[in-house]
């Protein structure tokens, strides 16, 4: 069963906590970390955003949390924010989305590596606004960004989808 949830994870690469550098980042709150690998989050269907400048592991932590999520029995999804957009607005096209929304409300955590990095249009905005509602009804989100979360209207074209995102996502 842990081969299948890793491979059906979709991770880009095997990244454990182990192998995580903490001696590169001295002010990362390891003891934070270390209590969401015991994967207490995933009960509470907690969000957690990994923010933070390019080139600091951003990624590498967030799959090694998917990691820990796996050998603890859970059902893992990871995937770009890119990837995830075009991949619903292409169900959308086919008839398929509902059926992709509730493929992705039924693993208990879902990884969304990259917020920002590409443009956000009307439709991903609101593709992202239904992945995330559902998400916060079901199991837990993280989301990986280099932006902080001060500067994410910025990505959407209509700030009150901003809002909804982020107030569930933030203030939940």
């Amino acid at each position: 069963k842990f081969s299948m949830r890793l491979r059906r994870a979709q991770f880009r690469t095997t990244k454990t906590l182990e192998q995580f550098e903490f001696e590169r980042l001295p002010k990362l709150n390891r003891a934070l970390i270390h209590d969401l690998a015991t994967g207490r989050y995933l009960q509470e269907k907690a969000p957690v955003l990994v923010v933070g400048p390019s080139g600091i592991g951003k990624s590498h932590l967030a799959q090694a949390l998917g990691h820990c999520a796996v050998r603890q029995g859970v059902d893992v999804a990871f995937t770009s924010c890119a990837a995830l957009t075009q991949s619903l607005n292409a169900a959308r096209a086919t008839g398929a989305y509902e059926r992709k929304l509730a493929t992705l409300s039924r693993v208990g955590l879902l990884i969304i590596d990259d917020f920002g990095l590409s443009e956000i249009t009307s439709q991903a905005a609101q593709v992202l606004l239904d992945v995330v509602d559902r998400r916060m009804r079901t199991g837990s989100l993280l989301i990986t960004s280099q932006f902080p979360t001060d500067q994410w209207h910025g990505f959407f074209p209509d700030p009150t989808l901003a809002d909804a995102i982020l107030d569930r996502v933030v203030h939940q």
